[in-house]
């Protein structure tokens, strides 16, 4: 509910009042030698503080690739907060989360609470969290993931214990509903595989367009085991749209395929998240020039300090998705534990929001040690990250995201441009 200002009306006599009962207690205080200042406020000395915090890195399984990068990038974050010497000292217990095909994620958190971690990193994927977050947040602990996109997260029953540093899908859907409204005048149709992200993208998508002045003639939930596709996919065509948003990654070749068959230039043809991503190679040439894919998260080459501080931990690295998201997370536990001045779950809960600058007035600073300078001197911080501003919101998701724009080249290649 909106607050509305109560506003006095003070007529001029009371006012000449006021301002001589004013005039009066300033002559006081200058002869009395007081100061109308306020006293400093006194700031408490800071605690040792020791926090454990548990990573739920896949070292096995489907996600293997991103375990490397991960890994560094916690150990980076962990690294920088024990070198600003600020009384708070961080340990890492990694673990191995698989993939979430076996028991591996569950085995893997019940060790990693044996070991008294009171925050812990993962997991990567949708399956392995919805695993392991009712055993997280019923022990008390604080679980962030640095990748989860899952909308099934923004309102779960998590004690205000699940928090994430990447933003639910839905906010790419708007992002790419935003650029087709850019470029599209006039009405598309959307066809989703109802797996990657529920109802949220194809909707944020659709209004998204609607606003900025077009129209959703089709708008089609795709079964990913291609039951009734090519129906599904004929009756979208016959509908003659404009555009077409093209949801989901088993069956985007075909669908784009047969959208180029009739007829479809490549600027007509939107792509979200991976669903078709560098796979152009099996298309005709040319023929997905000025095709537009939406990807989240930020552009690497534009932290290439903080990436060469990752090759310096491991040399060996080659991708570093979800390491800018990672190390945002230590960081921002670590803030929350000092400002807290405590490390169980609870109070780091308590200090996310406000350290992340989803609550109060913070003052920004992107390193940990200016972070936490602020923080020991009584001040509330607003801490922008490798990520991005993160800022997250009371159900721990980030307010602000990096949501990428590629567009394909003559030679099928998509490369960024914003």
């Amino acid at each position: 509910m909106t607050s509305i200002p109560v506003v006095s009306r003070v007529s001029l006599r009371a006012r000449r009042g006021f301002s001589a009962v004013a005039g009066v207690l300033a002559a006081v205080l200058v002869l009395s030698g007081c100061s109308a200042e306020e006293a400093p406020v006194e700031v408490p000395a800071p605690k040792n503080l020791t926090l454990t915090i548990g990573a739920l890195v896949p070292q096995s399984g489907a996600l293997e690739q991103f375990g490397p990068a991960v890994s560094a990038a916690i150990a980076l974050a962990a690294q920088d907060v024990n070198d600003a010497k600020v009384k708070l000292t961080v340990n890492v217990e990694t673990r191995d989360s698989g993939d979430s095909s076996g028991t591996t994620p569950e085995d893997a958190a019940d060790e990693l609470l044996a070991a008294s971690a009171t925050v812990i990193i993962g997991g990567l994927s949708n399956g392995i969290s919805k695993k392991v977050i009712d055993k997280i947040t019923d022990a008390g602990v604080v679980q962030i993931s640095p990748a989860n996109d899952s909308p099934d997260f923004t309102n779960y029953d998590d004690s205000k214990l699940y928090w994430r540093t990447s933003p639910s899908c839905a906010l790419e859907g708007s992002a790419l509903g935003a650029e087709m409204a850019e470029r599209i005048d006039g009405s598309i149709a959307i066809l989703s595989e109802d797996v990657l992200c529920g109802p949220l993208l194809p909707r944020a998508v659709g209004e998204t367009f609607q606003r900025g002045g077009g129209e959703v003639i089709v708008e089609e939930a795709i079964d990913a085991a291609a039951t009734g596709l090519d129906d599904q996919i004929a009756a979208a065509i016959a509908a003659e749209p404009d555009a077409v948003a093209i949801l989901g990654s088993t069956q985007a070749e075909k669908i784009a395929t047969a959208f180029i068959a009739a007829g479809y230039t490549g600027d007509q043809l939107f792509f979200s998240g991976l669903s078709l991503g560098e796979r152009g190679a099996g298309f005709a040439a040319g023929s997905l020039t000025g095709s537009v894919v939406t990807q989240p998260g930020l552009d690497v080459s534009t932290i290439s300090d903080f990436t060469n501080r990752l090759l310096e931990i491991n040399p060996d690295l080659k991708d570093f998705s979800y390491a800018a998201e990672s190390y945002d997370a230590v960081i921002l536990a670590s803030l929350a534990a000092l400002a807290a001045q405590k490390t169980s779950g609870k109070g780091i809960s308590s200090k996310l929001q406000e350290v992340s600058g989803g609550s109060g007035d913070g003052e920004i600073a992107t390193t940990f040690a200016d972070a936490a300078e602020i923080i020991l001197a009584g001040g509330a911080v607003d801490y922008d990250g490798v990520s991005g501003p993160i800022t997250l919101s009371d159900n721990g998701d980030p307010q602000d995201a990096n949501i990428g724009i590629y567009q394909y080249g003559s030679d099928n290649v998509y490369t960024r441009i914003n």
